[in-house]
């Protein structure tokens, strides 16, 4: 059995990719790049291959000692042929990314959602180790999640099972990137906090986050220096989001009933205020007896848990093979 694999995190506003030690779990070299500009199935596409030729260049380690290439991508996809069939923030659709990767460099490639991925890390080295039924929640540019029922990831009739961002939290509510409306993602992502505040600015309202942040990109470290420094926009739409992702994280409690709940994501894992008064308030708003008994952790391997997840998806995800 080979050594390595190497383990794709393609996010909303980055790529990173590893190569992962299967013998520990360990990231013995990596590469990370942004996002945010390119957009689209040939740009995307583009921007992966370039990120993997300076992961082999920077590594030193030849592609026969590869073992796989797996990627968790921020989106819906089609595990068994290696499509990401849709990626509303990264504006990719119908995309053979398995076809792809493989026909540059004849390694098999396996692909997951990159909240399944980072969950799969997290159960074999991370928060869930030890646990059997976990809901990995992180939440980001967008919000995702993924459910462990008996310690294997549960994918649902269509394999879109977990889609926390796009439970209904308004009937008639704001418009979601998805095409529907009143979505938890729309409430409660970063980028939904992102949009409140640069609305309320371009209202007029005075905000100290636009002497460190532009006029049109709020980073999870931007929200958190304005919280440190109290101003009163960001704390409120802050607040909002906290009200609407307790209440999300509440009705799993009460649907699925998790031992474990996950928390991870660029806003949890910089933001202490947000994870710690989200935990506090999930907890009151659920039923008394899930939420005694429901236990909840940050996300222990940060933002490498995609990575590390990503290449064990070629042992995980028997269906792509």
């Amino acid at each position: 059995m080979k050594k390595y694999a190497i383990g794709i995190d393609l996010g909303g506003t980055k790529i990173l990719a590893g190569v992962v030690d299967l013998s520990n779990g360990k990231i013995v070299s990596e590469v990370k790049n942004k996002t945010k500009k390119e957009k689209g199935n040939k740009k995307i596409g583009e921007k992966i291959l370039e990120t993997l030729d300076e992961l082999f260049e920077t590594s030193g380690i030849p592609k026969k000692d590869i073992s796989s290439i797996g990627l968790g991508l921020a989106g819906q996809v089609d595990r068994k042929k290696g499509i990401l069939i849709n990626a509303v923030n990264l504006e990719c659709k119908d995309f053979h990314i398995k076809e792809l990767i493989e026909e540059k460099y004849n390694i098999p490639v396996f692909c997951g959602n990159d909240v399944e991925a980072a969950a799969i890390g997290e159960l074999n080295y991370g928060a869930g180790k030890g646990y059997k039924d976990i809901v990995c929640i992180f939440v980001g540019t967008g919000i995702g999640s993924s459910i462990i029922k008996d310690g294997k990831i549960h994918y649902g009739a269509s394999g879109s099972a977990g889609e926390i961002g796009h439970i209904i939290v308004d009937l008639n509510g704001r418009a979601c990137s998805c095409g529907g409306n009143g979505c938890l993602e729309a409430y409660a992502s970063r980028s939904a906090i992102e949009s409140r505040i640069l609305g309320a600015v371009k209202k007029g309202r005075k905000s100290i986050i636009t002497e460190f942040a532009s006029s049109s990109s709020i980073s999870s470290k931007h929200i958190k220096k304005s919280l440190d420094a109290r101003d009163e926009v960001v704390t409120q739409y802050v607040n909002e989001a906290i009200e609407y992702l307790s209440g999300g994280i509440a009705s799993v409690m009460n649907f699925y009933n998790p031992e474990l709940v996950i928390l991870g994501g660029g806003l949890i894992q910089s933001i202490d205020e947000i994870y710690l008064s989200t935990i506090k308030k999930a907890r009151a708003k659920a039923l008394p007896v899930p939420s005694e008994i429901t236990k909840f952790k940050k996300a222990e391997l940060g933002d490498y848990s995609g990575v590390i997840g990503a290449a064990m998806l070629e042992n995980t995800l028997k269906i792509c093979s």
